[in-house]
């Protein structure tokens, strides 16, 4: 689970060329702006990361005119994406230990982006428990898991901006979820069109395998078709095998997708040493998109070219994203 709200140390302060009243910090992996003097090198503090909805309390006055949302903003030419808050916005009681997650001690939520209505649908149930969501970990909180996979050599794809989509055969039944819900049949649901479209249920079928497929759906009426596509297409990033509860090698991923006639998403390296920085990874991630050269892309994902899990590491799979500041500044996310 992603800590939206979380009590961290201050790393490091940096002055802003030609700005009294601020001054840039660094926590975690995160760069952002605080009032000048506001906390030292070792601080403790509340932060709080983009895509939180604040709650409507006085302390969190001031991100009320943008919806109680902390976004990636830019300040005298630094890009900040945070909020450092005081210890004393915190409940009294609350034990002050570097790491813990304040998120629902707070009432922090996550924002979510409105579902478009030709993705919506009649719910059959509830995302499928013997299937992990897709929503991938930024690079900013994974510090450590830089350090401990340096060198692995890993493959790079564009993360594209549209909304997440799984199709599964599990013991003969075949199934169509969004990002967090198992959608009914039906023939107007953009994703329920392109299976039918694509026989994707015949072609599970012969393959005789519990397998999930999860991809991207992107182009007319998803995300403001930032690609300037015509109609609607899926790019697909994972293959997921459910009786062996593991994901399939990006050769595998290659070779299955080509079988099935189905597109993968913008593979942009396939021998790329993991670096352990931060900073170069979101360099690494402005970039334009390989559907539009005229659009800027929305980051990069980044997974090993053999599948690792190492669950005292990162309590599963090694994979995580990189998201381009610039395309947050664009979009004003």
């Amino acid at each position: 689970m992603r800590k939206l709200a979380s009590i961290q140390k201050i790393k490091e302060i940096e002055a802003i060329e030609g700005a009294d009243a601020i001054e840039k910090a660094y926590v975690l992996g995160w760069q952002l702006v605080i009032r000048k003097g506001e906390f030292s090198v070792g601080d403790l503090c509340v932060y709080c990361e983009i895509d939180s909805i604040m709650p409507d309390k006085p302390e969190f006055e001031f991100v009320r005119a943008k919806g109680n949302r902390i976004k990636t903003i830019r300040l005298r030419g630094q890009i900040s994406q945070g909020i450092c808050f005081p210890l004393s916005v915190l409940p009294e009681g609350t034990e002050m230990t570097e790491g813990l997650d304040v998120t629902d001690i707070l009432g922090v939520t996550k924002f979510e982006p409105p579902i478009p209505a030709n993705l919506a649908g009649t719910v059959k149930g509830m995302f499928p428990s013997f299937i992990p969501k897709t929503d991938e970990t930024r690079v900013q909180v994974l510090e450590k898991v830089l350090t401990a996979y340096a060198g692995t050599v890993c493959y790079v794809t564009e993360k594209l901006d549209g909304s997440s989509v799984t199709f599964y055969l599990k013991d003969g039944e075949f199934g169509v979820c969004s990002r967090n819900l198992d959608l009914a049949f039906s023939e107007d649901n953009s994703m329920w069109k392109f299976a039918i479209a694509n026989k994707l249920e015949d072609k599970l079928k012969a393959l005789n395998r519990n397998l999930a497929l999860q991809g991207e759906i992107i182009g007319e009426g998803i995300q403001k078709n930032k690609y300037k596509l015509k109609g609607q297409s899926i790019y697909f990033f994972n293959i997921f095998d459910i009786d062996a509860y593991s994901y399939f090698s990006l050769q595998e991923v290659k070779a299955l997708l080509g079988d099935l006639d189905l597109n993968m998403v913008p593979v942009l390296e396939e021998n790329y040493l993991l670096e352990s920085n931060v900073e170069a990874l979101v360099a690494k991630s402005k970039l334009k998109s390989v559907l539009n050269k005229d659009t800027i892309a929305e980051g990069i994902v980044i997974r090993p070219v053999e599948e690792k899990i190492d669950r005292n590491v990162m309590q599963g799979r090694m994979s995580f994203k990189a998201i381009n500041p610039d395309f947050l500044i664009k979009y004003d996310e």
